[in-house]
């Protein structure tokens, strides 16, 4: 059995930000085929090429690490300078929250969950790290590495399915029911 399902992203549906400001590209959505208004959970990448609001989404915890680029986001309680390197950051997804790129475009990953029904963590972790698999556990790869039998490049996402070693860093999102 395979330790995780591999993701492609070009495999995954590029769509129009809720606000309309940009394009993401989701890499899974729960329930399978929900849209932006009734999804129970979300996970997706995006690139902010210009300062502008967030989209806003009433009910649901949303979580959000850089992947390329620095990324300013300012709004109520919150102001915070992210990049790569840098812990991911969580926000009611109803706040009004403003992103601005600082130095060039911004490629974010973003995890989101409908408050009172699920849970969303987001965690960047080492080589070595033990991974173990959960309701719907993923990993986003910060270095090219082995999963299972196969090579994820950077930036490649799997679900894991079963318990498995990091080989690179790489950070875990993971849903939970509440």
């Amino acid at each position: 059995m395979s330790a995780a399902r591999i993701i492609r992203q070009v495999d995954c549906p590029e769509v129009a930000w809720k606000n309309g400001g940009g394009r993401t590209r989701e890499l899974a959505v729960f329930p399978a085929g929900a849209g932006v208004n009734d999804f129970m959970w979300r996970l997706s990448m995006a690139r902010v090429e210009q300062a502008g609001a967030f989209s806003r989404f009433e009910g649901v915890d949303r979580v959000l690490a850089v992947l390329d680029g620095t990324l300013r986001l300012s709004g109520a309680a919150l102001d915070v300078r992210l990049d790569a390197d840098s812990a991911p950051v969580a926000f009611d997804g109803a706040s009004p929250i403003t992103g601005e790129p600082l130095d060039g475009e911004v490629l974010d990953l973003n995890a989101m969950a409908r408050r009172g029904h699920w849970h969303v963590e987001m965690h960047r972790l080492a080589a070595g790290t033990e991974v173990g698999c959960g309701n719907a556990t993923f990993l986003l790869a910060l270095d090219s590495q082995r999963v299972g039998g196969a090579i994820v490049d950077r930036l490649g996402c799997v679900q894991v399915t079963a318990p498995l070693t990091l080989t690179g860093p790489a950070l875990l999102v993971r849903f939970s029911p509440d």
